[in-house]
């Protein structure tokens, strides 16, 4: 049996390191969006059976609209009950009560999430594309195995990282169990002269 040589092992490495970099960005990034979504409702319980969320005063958060464009749906307390609460001043400034928004889509759905789900997927192909090419140069019993095992990791980690994308696709219709909300209109984001 002969040794594996050098280049294989460099390419084989690079690959390896590639897939773990992809694996690890997209941990991180889910990370990242459970920690935001968490301190942006900090002390809020949602409870999806009913559809609200519920204040530290036990005020409850009602849908009020939809953002078709944003694919979230805004809930908000009573204004007369934010007025009135003794943690206003820590809560929300705004005279129409306390206003909490919620994606629609779960994660990688998020426009973040496609970016980085994006990215690690990015990684995975340059990883295919290294193993498929050393498999073509080298025809080795040890350095076929070696990167067999590898194009395995890649095949396995691009399915996994494309599962919830393929799903769920893009320009997929709003559910039915918002449509009888008003939407929310939508605001020019551009500069004006």
């Amino acid at each position: 049996m002969t040794a594996i040589n050098a280049e294989v092992l460099l390419a084989g490495g690079y690959a390896a390191l590639l897939i773990l970099i992809a694996r690890g960005l997209d941990l991180l990034a889910r990370h990242t969006h459970a920690q935001a979504e968490r301190f942006r409702t900090g002390g809020f319980r949602y409870d999806p059976d009913h559809d609200h969320w519920t204040c530290p005063e036990d005020q409850l958060l009602r849908p009020h609209g939809y953002d078709h464009r944003r694919r979230l749906i805004h809930y908000r307390a009573p204004a007369a009950a934010c007025a009135a609460c003794p943690a206003r001043a820590l809560c929300t400034d705004s005279a129409d009560g306390r206003e909490i928004t919620r994606p629609v889509d779960p994660w990688p759905h998020s426009e973040a999430g496609r970016f980085h789900r994006g990215i690690a997927l990015t990684l995975v192909v340059l990883a295919t594309v290294i193993v498929l090419g050393e498999l073509l140069r080298n025809h080795h019993l040890g350095e076929m195995v070696m990167l067999g095992a590898l194009l395995t990791g890649c095949l396995t980690t691009g399915r996994r990282l494309t599962d919830h994308l393929r799903a769920t696709p893009g320009g997929f219709p709003t559910p039915t169990r918002y449509q009888g909300l008003p939407p929310i209109p939508e605001t020019d984001d551009r500069p004006h002269d």
